[in-house]
């Protein structure tokens, strides 16, 4: 069975030798196409000669570590050394930066003309248009120079969306001219525009009565399947916002806005602050969740519970325990927990008298103390990655309130323990302090700057969680 194929196409003549090139041939299409790409002809270049780029940069890189100096045809290349392949990159380096220095120098001397330039139409008076026009002929020397857009925006002051309008300018508008004045000129009408008549018919449509309910987007689909096209969705809304007819008609949630918690202590006891945070329990999926109260101004852990759940009656229990020993509070604040917000909780408090306060929904920063202690004690080095059991969870927090009131110098009120300013010992140990430092002072002088104690040793006189501008404060009153 004999076949006709034709003799013009790829395989005709049948399949042929893989084609090899000499190492000659290689630096030679290399050269050639580097001359190419100067030209912006690369592609064809590749296209001609039946090449791929890829093995371009092969030989590109063989050329570079002089693996293809030298060498017989036919004799085996192979990979470059190491030491080719560091002469390779260093070579590749040092000609990059000589790119870079050709191309600074040249565009120092475009800029230094161009200064030149610019003083010289200050001087005769010239319009603002000819140093406009100077700075955007600066500009496409610089880019004929290989400058990047970027780096020419930044030396001449031209942003570059204004330069690319300017390249797409035809020679001879006028109202683009040099010597136009700017406030003369006529903006040009783009192509694409609406005539009157036309904006007019868009807006007659989308203001009928079979459409005046619907969207743009579903008008725009339902003139389409009825083989009718005004305009893109865009322009429809453009047209009905220059006519003030764009307005929201969904039946949108509106919600209330949260009043911000502003609340402020003057004392222990005044205001506390609790939340909930989980501890990890010795298998995957099991959680402890440990109920902290804390007095925002002494900083005084005054209750912390571990409980296998998470629920109203146990947050009601702790809080008629803390209420018992450490005494009433003004107010109560917490984030919108489940537990905080239940009824459990609510009756209480309202039974005892005391102000309610919530966090803003989804806003942390609302409930700062209780999050900064939890972030102190899991950052502890000796807090666990798992809890062994709950009882191990009980213990590890009896141990950490106990170093948190009696141990630990909080930089919050003067590196003093919370259990000092709760229980009103600060001012006795703030007087030893600045005996020490008033002997220390004498005994070197030299050593200190001034005569008066580091601030970081003073009592802050309130505790705020929210604190608004001070010219907001003149009315705020302590909470009550």
């Amino acid at each position: 069975m004999s076949s006709s194929s034709s003799s013009s196409g790829p395989r005709a003549g049948g399949p042929r030798r893989r084609r090899t090139f000499t190492p000659e041939q290689r630096l030679e299409h290399v050269a050639g196409y580097e001359q190419a790409l100067t030209e912006g002809q690369g592609g064809a270049y590749l296209r001609r000669h039946g090449l791929h780029s890829s093995l371009l940069s092969e030989w590109r890189r063989l050329r570079d570590a002089g693996v293809l100096e030298g060498k017989n045809p036919g004799e085996r290349i192979g990979r470059p050394s190491r030491e080719q392949a560091e002469i390779a990159r260093l070579r590749k380096e040092l000609a990059e930066t000589q790119r870079k220095l050709a191309t600074t120098q040249t565009a120092l001397d475009i800029m230094g003309k161009a200064r030149a330039l610019l003083e010289q139409i200050s001087e005769s008076g010239g319009h603002r248009a000819a140093a406009r026009q100077a700075l955007m002929g600066s500009y496409a020397q610089l880019r004929t120079a290989g400058v990047t857009t970027r780096a020419a925006a930044a030396l001449t002051g031209v942003p570059r969306a204004t330069a690319t309008r300017h390249a797409a300018t035809p020679a001879g508008d006028a109202s683009t001219a040099a010597g136009a004045p700017e406030a003369g000129r006529a903006r040009r009408c783009p192509a694409n525009t609406l005539t009157a008549a036309e904006r007019a018919q868009v807006l007659a449509v989308l203001n009928s009565a079979e459409f005046a309910d619907q969207p743009p987007l579903q008008v725009y689909a339902t003139l389409l399947e009825r083989g009718v096209y005004l305009c893109s969705v865009a322009t429809m809304y453009r047209i009905l916002r220059a006519n003030q007819l764009v307005v929201e008609r969904r039946r949108l949630a509106r919600h209330p806005a949260r009043a911000i918690p502003e609340l402020v202590a003057t004392g222990p006891g005044q205001v506390y602050s609790w939340d909930i945070t989980k501890l990890a329990g010795p298998d995957r999926g099991v959680y402890y969740d440990a109920y902290v109260m804390i007095d925002i101004y002494s900083r005084y852990i005054v209750g912390a519970h571990v409980h296998a759940r998470e629920s109203g009656p146990l947050a009601k229990e702790m809080m008629q325990q803390i209420f018992g020993i450490h005494g009433t509070p003004q107010v109560v604040h917490a984030d919108r927990g489940t537990s905080m917000t239940s009824k459990t909780v609510a009756t209480l408090l309202t039974d005892l008298g005391v102000t309610r306060s919530h966090s803003r929904p989804h806003v942390s920063n609302d409930n700062p103390y209780s999050e900064a202690l939890f972030k102190t004690m899991k950052y502890l080095p000796v807090f666990p990655e798992r809890f062994g059991s709950l009882t191990d969870a009980r213990g590890f927090m009896d141990d950490f309130v106990h170093a948190y009131n009696h141990e630990h110098h909080h930089t919050g009120i003067g590196l003093h323990t919370p259990a000092d300013v709760h229980y009103a010992h600060a001012t006795t140990v703030a007087k030893a302090r600045s005996s020490t430092l008033a002997r220390a002072r004498a005994a070197h002088p030299e050593r200190f700057a001034s005569q008066t104690d580091p601030k970081i040793l003073a009592l802050p006189a309130d505790a705020w969680i929210n604190k608004p501008p001070e010219e907001e404060q003149e009315d705020q009153q302590p909470a009550a």
